[in-house]
Formats: structure tokens, sequence, C-alpha cells
């Protein structure tokens, strides 16, 4: 499955070609990921408040093609693997004016208790892992 968030640029997102700067597109990958997760019926505070957190990893981002300043961004999120330990989200960011793909990505993630210490989500907190399945079940292969 396949989430789809879009937004325009903002002014205060580019550096001063106009373009997106780099250190944006983590954010709209957040974007993205916590969209992703709540149209399986669970949102990151409802997590949190049951005493589990997903810290990032790992990051990955390849820029293809400029965005630019009044462009409407359109982030693609998908679950591109997990474990009871781990997920792995990619993105696809694109400019909708132009229908081009702009940027890829991906964020690693761990489940972990408030201790940050890393938890197995099936044994840890069952009655979530449950909730989770059908996000665990929709993944997408990596392109």
């Amino acid at each position: 499955m396949i989430n789809e968030t879009c937004f325009p640029v903002r002014y205060a997102e580019t550096d001063q070609m106009g373009i997106v700067h780099h250190s944006v597109y983590p954010v709209w990958f957040e974007c993205g990921r916590t969209e992703f997760i709540k149209q399986f019926g669970l949102s990151y505070d409802v997590i949190e408040k049951e005493g589990l957190l997903l810290p990032l990893v790992r990051l990955t981002c390849e820029y293809k093609t400029p965005i630019r300043y009044g462009e409407t961004a359109l982030v693609k999120t998908r679950l591109s693997r997990a474990t009871k330990v781990r997920l792995v989200f990619g993105y696809e960011v694109y400019s909708m004016e132009k229908n081009v793909l702009c940027t890829t990505g991906t964020t690693e993630h761990a489940w972990t208790g408030a201790n940050l210490k890393p938890v197995n989500i099936a044994k840890y907190k069952p009655e979530l892992y449950e909730k989770l399945l059908p996000m665990y079940n929709s993944i997408v292969g990596e392109n």
C-alpha cells in the first residue's frame, strides 16, 4: 500500500536559489510516514502513550531533480520491510506541476521502549502488534 501526502513548497523551505533545501526532505518523510501509519488506525501519539517509540536508525536521500518554491510536493510513502523489531519506509517525492520524480529516500526505525532499548513489538505490546498487522501485511517491495 502506498500513501500519498501533498503540500505546497513554502518559501522558508528553500535556499537562496528557490530550491528546496536538503534538510527539508527528512521532515517531509516524517509527514508521509505519520500519515501512512494513521491509515491503519493508529497515530504516533497513541503508540507513544502505549510506551513504544520508533526512533530513526538510518536515513537515505537521493536528489534527482530540484523541486522549487511555488510547486506542490507529493510524497509517496510505503512500508518496504518490517520485522517485529524494525520498520523500513521508502519515499518518493514528486513535483506535481512537472509530474517528475525529484527525490527518493528511506528511513529505518527500531521499535523501542521509553528507555530507547529495542523491543519485539509482538512480545512487548501484543495488542498493538495485532492492530498493526494490516500495516505489516501492506509491504510494497523496493523498486
